[in-house]
């Protein structure tokens, strides 16, 4: 039985994507594999592998005592991309930013989500054979499409009934493209807009003055619930005509996949990242302008709003959760055996 650490306080904090990855990859490997693992969360003792999934100081400091087994790096984020995410003030920034990549040079292996930031690690120092892409996924247990009676009651619920609704998920940050969602909204007040998410880092979220006035004291037509139990997303997901995700820097947000997994359409900004896991699988957007022209489209076309749902669908497979266990316990298995 292979003896695995996993350390992590990802849920801590509530409503971010690495706490959602984190949680899906414990509660996969204990129902999957419950006599090869035993998996063990933030304990020091000794261990065949200690993956590392968020970096606390008293994790790095961890990775200096004797019997922890092979350490795993889980990258969720790089400097570059905690641009617009958090306001830190220099020199702290450029010294977080160092300890970043410092943690991760201390792993003996790397896994990211996306093959694209394999080429930015290596660039900062990491040796290529040390990274293994290996993607995020979602439960099909948590995530799925509800049978349109119960849709039906939902939106009326929410007196969305009769309604195109625009679902966004995340923190409300600047780098998640908060500041288009809302001129989107105020551009289509014949729409409704959701933002379901909420300032889980408080005032040091970039942008936070900003985005807290209009959270505040929103349009009409746009909607914040706020930091939503995980255990009620599946309902805002199955509400949503249309998944938008207008985020400037992602790894691969498990909205994303939490969305296709409900078969809900999907548009995103056209980003590079989405074209190494998604590719041609969803709406893109170029800038908001262009969201502008497709969202006035897609409201009006069944057609193309069938289509991105059958896309959503074939993605929902692709990153099926029976496949990553396999594929996680081929990797731990293959680590221990070097």
């Amino acid at each position: 039985m292979l003896n695995i650490h996993m350390f992590s306080s990802a849920t801590k904090v509530k409503g971010q994507g690495v706490g959602s990855a984190y949680s899906e990859l414990i509660r996969l490997l204990r129902q999957k594999y419950p006599t090869e693992m035993k998996i063990s969360i933030n304990n020091y003792g000794a261990a065949d592998i200690s993956h590392y999934h968020t970096i606390d100081p008293l994790f790095y400091l961890s990775t200096f005592r004797l019997g922890h087994g092979k350490r795993i790096g889980y990258v969720h984020f790089l400097p570059e991309t905690l641009e617009g995410s958090l306001k830190i003030p220099q020199p702290f920034r450029s010294i977080f930013y160092k300890y970043v990549i410092a943690f991760y040079k201390r792993m003996d292996e790397i896994v990211v989500v996306n093959p694209i930031f394999i080429k930015q690690l290596v660039n900062y120092g990491i040796p290529q054979q040390k990274i293994t892409y290996i993607p995020n996924f979602v439960a099909k247990s948590e995530f799925f499409e509800l049978p349109q009676a119960q849709i039906t009651a939902l939106r009326q619920k929410h007196q969305l009934t009769d309604k195109f609704v625009v679902v966004g998920v995340g923190q409300i940050q600047e780098r998640k493209g908060l500041f288009d969602f809302i001129e989107l909204a105020k551009r289509h007040p014949e729409i409704e807009f959701i933002w379901v998410g909420g300032f889980s880092f408080g005032r040091i979220t970039d942008g936070y003055q900003q985005l807290k006035k209009v959270v505040d004291n929103p349009p009409q037509n746009l909607h914040f619930p706020g930091i939503v139990e995980r255990s009620a997303m599946n309902d805002y997901y199955n509400m949503a005509d249309l998944f938008l995700l207008p985020s400037f820097n992602e790894l691969f947000p498990m909205s994303v996949l939490e969305a296709c997994s409900t078969n809900t359409p999907v548009m995103l900004r056209d980003l590079d990242l989405y074209h190494a896991i998604i590719k041609d699988k969803y709406e893109p957007a170029s800038d908001i302008d262009e969201m502008d022209r497709k969202l006035s489209l897609l409201a009006k076309s069944p057609e193309r709003m069938a289509a991105l749902k059958k896309l959503a669908k074939e993605v929902s497979n692709e990153y099926s959760e029976d496949h990553l266990a396999q594929i996680w316990k081929e990797y731990y298995e293959k680590q221990v055996k070097r």
